[in-house]
């Protein structure tokens, strides 16, 4: 008889496994298939917040709670499978903000690293590091780790963008430190446009010392970011999967602009149909542009400005656009690609 046949052998085990455990201890045989798994697993699902919604909600809360008592005045965009965690994927935090007219987002810092995408603003700013950048449609604002930080509407409307951070990585490391600066805004020590100066024009003040893994280009306008995909779709080289995606670059070393978080644009022409593709980076898509559909598995998901879509790691995806459609990402793919974790799927092969 084998040691698999024996009597009562799948009872003794139970047995054996409530022993241990009030010694802290876990036999891995028992648990390896949930924790060691053939694909990518988790309880993240896909999912649409549509901007009209959120941005209601958003107004429906000004109502309730000035942007100083709240510190951040921000509906968190849950992913439904993570209920509890306010994570959008397992690794990243997603959230939509409001500054009303004449309010200010007091000045704080944290660990973690954050960005900006604006979805509504003719007007409002943010200051970052003791430079102010003024907050237009479309733009990319980072925020880099423990860099002090403050959002101000000098307008009449109300001002909204996504908020994208890396809370769930550094909560896994246990790293998390935040402090506020005790004033509503930071002194500004530098002119508006200085980070641009210095470093947007493929030009870099000699000597200069990379102090961080961080873009020291704080703001990168949607004007200037969709001029270049309009000049590269001349050559017709869209990509079977993609479009044409970019990604936006720390120009210190041609890497992502945000270790932790690789954000990217597309743009797909009228009546693009993809190739399947998945990657193992959950990712956040945010419609700039137009109007498209995902397809996910068994799901479609339609689009159009400003929604918000998430898409599990692994999740095999195909775009279609009726019209030409843009649309902003983010996902943690730098860091998967520093530890060697990154795998991507394209096509049917």
């Amino acid at each position: 008889m084998s040691l698999k046949d024996a009597p009562g052998n799948t009872q003794a085990r139970q047995q054996f496994y409530k022993a241990i455990e009030p010694e802290s201890m876990r036999a891995l045989w028992s648990v390896m298939a949930g924790i060691i798994t053939p694909e990518p697993k988790s309880d993240c699902i896909p999912f649409k917040w549509t901007y009209a919604s959120v941005r209601a909600r958003l107004l429906e809360a000004a109502e309730l709670i000035t942007a100083k008592e709240a510190e951040r005045r921000v509906l968190i965009l849950e992913n439904p499978g993570l209920a509890g965690s306010s994570k959008v994927t397992t690794s990243l935090y997603c959230g939509v903000q409001c500054v009303m007219p004449g309010e200010v987002a007091p000045a704080h810092r944290h660990t973690q690293s954050a960005l900006r995408f604006v979805l509504e603003s003719a007007g409002g700013f943010t200051a970052v590091g003791g430079e102010k950048t003024e907050m237009s449609f479309g733009d990319f604002v980072i925020t880099p780790n423990w860099a002090w930080h403050d959002h101000g509407n000098d307008t009449n409307d109300p001002i909204f963008w996504l908020d994208g951070l890396d809370i769930p990585v550094v909560q896994f490391f246990d790293a998390s430190f935040a402090e506020g600066l005790g004033e509503d805004q930071q002194p500004i020590t530098r002119p508006t446009g200085d980070s641009t100066a210095r470093y947007g024009a493929n030009m870099m003040p000699l000597g200069y010392a990379h102090q961080t893994p961080t873009s020291p280009i704080f703001n990168y306008p949607y004007t200037r970011s969709r001029e270049a995909l309009e000049q590269m779709r001349k050559y017709e080289e869209w990509d079977p999967c993609h479009g044409l995606r970019m990604r936006y670059i720390n120009p210190v070393d041609g890497g992502w602009a945000m270790p932790t978080i690789g954000t990217c644009l597309q743009l797909m022409p009228k009546g693009f149909q993809s190739a399947p593709y998945k990657s193992t980076d959950a990712t956040v898509y945010v419609g700039v542009e137009g109007r498209g559909r995902l397809r996910v598995r068994d799901e479609v998901i339609d689009w159009g400005p400003r929604d918000v879509v998430v898409i599990p790691s692994w999740h095999e995806i195909t775009h279609e656009t009726a019209e030409d459609a843009v649309l902003f990402s983010y996902s943690d793919r730098p860091i998967q690609e520093k530890l060697g974790l990154f795998r991507e799927h394209r096509g049917n092969a």
